[in-house]
């Protein structure tokens, strides 16, 4: 039977995709091998490629064709906590990323949909629900299976991330450096653009995480270990 969506999970908020080629993050070849079986028997995908590091599915996504679907496993050998979740939203926005973690408590879940998950998935679940997964993803919806809690709590750090999830690849860039204590002329020299450029973009990004300093952003990017977040390429 598969299994329907809680309802605690967020309501629709995309259109319908297709799905056809996904990449599994994760550093377990067997667990690898399994539920590439199970995306392709169970849930119509035609391509799938693993990757067991992020650096490795972050250089992957930098290659055409970029996968329909990323499916993550928040505990990889070079993550802490969320990070490997929001470098990849920022790496490929238009992805939707579902994570497949046996941290499956109320906290991290509602955290990983915070952060731009598009679903959770317990890893040892029934085959079927991650069917439903995929289908829910498919039409546009986030998945959480029924009897997985939410917590809607939430903390400083987990709001922290969900705010830098809002940001753009060249935003995050600009907040690395200013956490570095770089000032704008230093990083319009970095990266190779205009200061005045820099100064709209800082204040995007004080906007979007909702402060008004430079240093409450560097305050708000400490809480969620934002300093080795940001991608390399793009």
């Amino acid at each position: 039977m598969t299994a329907p969506a809680s309802a605690d999970q967020p309501a629709a908020t995309a259109p319908p995709r297709a799905l056809n080629r996904a990449l599994i993050v994760d550093d377990h070849p067997l667990f690898c091998d399994a539920l590439a079986m199970t995306l392709k028997v169970v849930a119509g995908l035609m391509q799938v490629e693993t990757a067991g590091r992020l650096d490795e599915a972050l250089a992957r996504l930098d290659r055409a064709p970029v996968p329909d679907l990323v499916v993550l496993d928040l505990n990889l050998p070079d993550v802490d906590g969320l990070d490997g979740l929001v470098r990849l939203r920022l790496s490929v926005p238009d992805v939707p990323v579902l994570v497949v973690s046996s941290l499956a408590d109320g906290r991290v879940v509602a955290a990983a949909l915070r952060a731009g998950a598009a679903g959770f998935v317990p890893k040892h679940s029934h085959r079927d629900t991650y069917r439903a997964a995929v289908e829910a993803i498919r039409a546009g919806r986030s998945f959480v299976p029924e009897g997985v809690a939410v917590d809607t709590g939430g903390g400083a750090g987990e709001e922290a991330v969900a705010r830098l999830g809002l940001l753009t690849r060249q935003q995050a860039r600009i907040l690395q450096l200013i956490c570095e204590g770089k000032l704008n002329k230093q990083i319009a020299w970095d990266l190779n653009i205009a200061e005045t450029t820099v100064k709209a973009h800082v204040t995007a990004i004080m906007r979007k995480l909702g402060v008004l300093s430079r240093t409450q952003a560097v305050l708000i990017a400490k809480e969620a270990r934002f300093e080795s977040l940001t991608p390399e390429s793009g």
